[in-house]
């Protein structure tokens, strides 16, 4: 085999590193093969009692925040006034007996939001939901121009 001529490879560096690398290398201990984890290692451990201690609140705290009492007592503070846009826009008035029937003549006596098929409301609740008023609760004594017959 043919010698490689001087100068062709560079030669060994000998400083402090050189002897820290080869003692590293060669040392008993040192793995043969990437430590790399495995598989079973990577997959979730189950959950410890620390992790259910730190979770248990905040899912507690979330399901009070979501839960439907609180939005109903919400929801029953956000009564539609007659000046908000949408209600002046459908003639709303939130007390029927007040409705001026020149202005408004599809308004027919005993016409209500309680007795009108958009109406969400409990019977006999003050206020309650409409279809037309998403967020907003109406007035059960009140009526506007979009009222029909409930059906039945």
């Amino acid at each position: 085999m043919p010698q490689a001529p001087p100068g062709f490879y560079p030669e060994r560096h000998t400083g402090d590193l050189h002897g820290f690398y080869s003692a590293v290398m060669t040392h008993p201990n040192r793995p043969t093969s990437p430590s790399w984890p495995q598989p079973a290692t990577l997959a979730r451990s189950a959950p410890t009692r620390r992790l259910w201690l730190l979770t248990a609140p905040a899912l507690a705290l979330g399901a009070w925040a979501l839960s439907p009492r609180r939005a109903q007592a919400q929801m029953a503070a956000s009564l539609l006034e007659e000046s908000d846009p949408g209600a002046q826009g459908l003639a709303y008035r939130a007390d029927a007996a007040k409705v001026d029937p020149a202005k408004n003549p599809t308004y027919k006596p005993g016409q209500t939001c309680a007795n009108c098929s958009l109406y969400a409301g409990d019977a006999g609740q003050p206020q309650g939901g409409c279809a037309l008023f998403y967020g907003k609760e109406v007035a059960a004594a009140g009526w506007c121009n979009a009222w029909e017959r409930k059906p039945g």
